[in-house]
């Protein structure tokens, strides 16, 4: 591993670059968001090299060392242009993409990663290294979408699912509260899929519409008496789809926040995030904010 600089702060803002057009994207609103919250941004690059010692000759390996850090020097460049007061340190990896911003990532740091790399066919999805990042990270990740779309809106929106979430919607007022924006609370239920069947659906619509009810207004209630004068809107409705609607109000949200839940096992690339939260990063319309949760039934349910 090398440093430019000093290794990071554990509650900098860690962005990974690879070249590609996303990631410099990324870079670039990490930058923003490091200098909302006053902490230095730490860009990074894995060369993956070691990994591939036994089929790249010395000469190979050094070249692409040497492109990485170029690619740091000129992504440090862009950033502190648009970010002058902004501190900026870059590392050069010798390992993996994906080992590398975990490491660097630390206990406390925020990472962030663009919505595709070089590899991918299509922008609307999230490439294997963004969702490999999301999936085993233990800190904040934030997937940067949509950030071309549309000016700035404003607000910022949470999914919450039950009281368990009241760590997310804490997070998501702080991000609110950074930007100056208002906060929405948006709990999303599947009606058939809570009633277990059409038949019990039917008997009982309106005792499960006000569970999921009271389940939201105890997670706002408990927000809005951290942030009293945060701009507070919470809204339930009931879908066929949680991360079709989740989606659909992204498109009026500057940043989505929600849990990171993922089932005990890993199946196959990144089917250890729930099923809402692997759609959701692939086609938001704006940044996705992971906060980390391990727990054995989230996998099946979100």
């Amino acid at each position: 591993m090398e440093s430019s600089i000093r290794t990071p702060d554990t509650s900098s803002v860690i962005v990974g670059v690879d070249g590609s057009g996303s990631a410099r994207s990324a870079a670039l609103w990490a930058a923003g968001e490091a200098v909302r919250r006053g902490r230095p941004l730490h860009v990074v690059h894995g060369t993956d090299t070691d990994g591939r010692a036994l089929y790249l000759s010395s000469e190979t390996v050094e070249r692409v060392r040497a492109a990485g850090r170029d690619l740091l020097e000129d992504t440090a460049k862009a950033v502190t242009a648009e970010y002058p007061g902004l501190l900026v340190t870059t590392e050069l990896s010798h390992t993996d993409a994906v080992t590398t911003l975990h490491r660097a990532g630390g206990l406390h740091g925020t990472i962030v990663v663009g919505n595709r790399g070089l590899g991918g066919f299509n922008p609307l999805l999230l490439g294997s290294v963004g969702l490999k990042t999301a999936a085993g990270a233990r800190t904040p990740v934030i997937v940067v979408r949509g950030v071309d779309e549309a000016e700035e809106r404003g607000a910022v929106l949470a999914a919450v699912r039950d009281e368990d979430d009241l760590v997310c919607a804490l997070y998501a007022a702080r991000e609110a509260e950074l930007r100056k924006a208002s906060l929405r609370l948006l709990h999303v239920w599947n009606m058939i899929q809570s009633a277990g069947s059409v038949v019990s659906m039917l008997d009982d619509v309106d005792g499960i519409a006000g569970q999921h009810v009271e389940a939201l207004n105890a997670v706002t209630d408990a927000v809005r008496d951290e942030f009293p004068d945060l701009a507070l809107q919470a809204d339930a409705q009931k879908s066929v789809s949680v991360a079709g609607t989740l989606v659909e109000a992204s498109r009026h949200a500057d940043l989505l926040v929600m849990g990171g839940r993922r089932a005990p096992t890993t199946l196959g690339l990144g089917r250890n995030l729930g099923r809402a939260t692997h759609s959701v990063l692939h086609h938001a319309h704006c940044p996705v904010l992971l906060i980390p949760r391990v727990g054995t039934d989230f996998g099946s349910r979100t």
